[in-house]
């Protein structure tokens, strides 16, 4: 059998400025991964690590550390990881970081989610135990893109069925958690004095957030309050008018009826 990977890729052409992916059936019958690179493929399985290999015996070495965590006095690991484990589990993410590429150049989102939990909950194990601390901001430094993945598909997931509250609610925690980040490792300032611009991965989640507002279905009386107010910054006021008429008509409010009596809050007693 040839091992030229030429008859793979023929046909599948490479654009460097997209991220092309493809669902295969592997030949011992499994559902696979293929993600298309510039010199060749990466092939990557569906279940545990993408490389399809069980590290000291579990599905991956995030799985390995994490028992190790809850059989350890006080939930703690008694040692920390030295250069080669930190260098292992660097290249544990990478191969989940290419197979949320995958994901989301596939439009599955699930695993976009699944892998970006992973990767996140990777990066804090090597931010508590790393014996050295500029190993474990390399590390840190992949938790902005991680966060920002990881939102953009559960938003996105949550708008799909409906669930624009939900979706508004994970882009705002997203927001907090990002800005206490950033404010936690950089400084607001560059050396002259200018501010920072913000990152990239944080305007991103705030443009999410305006995404879901745009997306979410508006009710009778919330789609008359913006053609009113589009009114009223057009100086329409005839059309205004008319709008202010039906939007009290929805909403029932209006004058006070002659001799109505005011209602008084409960639980306050009658003085009478």
């Amino acid at each position: 059998m040839s091992k030229d990977i030429g008859r793979i890729v023929s046909g599948w052409p490479y654009d460097p400025n997209e991220v092309s992916a493809r669902w295969i059936q592997a030949d011992d019958g499994t559902r696979q991964i293929q993600l298309r690179l510039d010199l060749g493929v990466f092939q990557m399985a569906l279940e545990g690590r993408p490389d399809g290999t069980q590290p000291r015996g579990f599905p991956s070495l995030l799985d390995f550390y994490l028992e190790e965590e809850v059989r350890s006095p006080g939930k703690l690991l008694p040692y920390r990881l030295d250069s080669d484990a930190c260098a292992e589990l660097q290249q544990e993410v990478m191969q989940y970081y290419y197979r949320i590429m995958a994901y989301h150049a596939l439009g599955h989102l699930p695993g976009v989610i699944a892998d970006c939990d992973h990767n996140l909950d990777l990066i804090d194990i090597v931010s508590d135990y790393a014996q050295d601390d500029e190993v474990a901001w390399q590390f840190m430094q992949l938790y902005p893109y991680m966060r920002m993945m990881q939102v953009r598909a559960q938003a996105e997931l949550d708008m799909q069925a409906g669930r624009f509250a939900e979706a508004a609610a994970a882009a705002r925690e997203a927001i907090g958690d990002l800005e206490s980040f950033y404010t936690e490792n950089f400084e607001p300032t560059n050396e002259d004095g200018s501010p920072v611009p913000p990152p990239p991965e944080l305007e991103s989640v705030r443009e999410l957030l305006d995404q879901v507002e745009r997306r979410r279905p508006r009710s009778q009386a919330e789609a008359l309050q913006e053609e009113l107010a589009r009114a009223v910054e057009l100086e329409n006021y005839e059309k205004a008018a008319f709008l202010r008429d039906q939007l009290k008509t929805i909403t029932g409010v209006g004058p006070r009826g002659a001799g109505k009596k005011r209602i008084r809050p409960e639980g306050r007693g009658n003085t009478n």
